[in-house]
């Protein structure tokens, strides 16, 4: 899908960030572009090791996200950010506002409505245990942020849970946006499972 984007709006020069990216290869949004495509970027993850050679190692937070695209020499204009970091997605992407993604990807959590606009509550310590549903935010959340900054919801993944924006003024005049309900393949889910008692903020 990434291709496929980046072949219909151009590939400016072929940059990305990644964060939340694991070990930069197994189930990293940016792998096939790094290693058979000629792209290059900046990969970070919270458990990354400091001798890591490919994946720099940081906790990524709403107060320190421009600052470490600063650090690494991010351009202002890049071309692909991906997002997956199980807990503030939300709010990091809403505070990145030095830095211009043509194309976003972030994963969204599944177990709410399409049209329920909901998010974890902000909190910059948060860790993701393993197989709880409490993470992240909804399609319609996100959606909404991504309105707010000028991107267009092009795509979501059948398999996984990753949500594809577009800034739009890289589309052309005519795109016509899709509602959530025809966008994703999760659509039998009402609620978290397991979250009872969890606190939710509407956007």
């Amino acid at each position: 899908m990434l291709l496929h984007i980046f072949e219909s709006i151009g590939t400016g020069k072929c940059s990305f960030v990644e964060f939340g990216a694991k070990d930069g290869l197994a189930v990293s949004n940016t792998a096939n572009l790094r290693l058979n495509h000629g792209w290059t970027g900046l990969l970070l993850d919270a458990a990354a090791s400091d001798d890591d050679p490919l994946v720099k190692r940081a906790f990524v937070t709403a107060e320190n996200i421009n600052d470490l695209f600063a650090e690494h020499g991010v351009p202002e204009r890049l071309d692909l950010l991906s997002i997956d970091i199980d807990g503030n997605d939300y709010w990091v992407w809403k505070a990145l506002d030095r830095f211009t993604p043509r194309v976003v990807v972030v994963e969204y959590n599944i177990f709410f409505r399409p049209d329920d606009a909901r998010t974890m509550p902000y909190d910059p310590d948060h860790v993701w245990q393993d197989d709880s549903c409490y993470h992240g935010a909804s399609l319609a959340a996100l959606r909404k942020l991504g309105n707010e900054k000028g991107y267009a919801l092009v795509h979501t993944d059948s398999w996984a849970p990753n949500a594809f924006f577009v800034l739009r003024s890289e589309l052309p005049e005519n795109y016509l946006e899709r509602p959530n309900h025809e966008l994703t393949d999760w659509r039998h889910f009402h609620e978290p499972p397991g979250t009872d008692g969890k606190e939710w903020t509407q956007v």
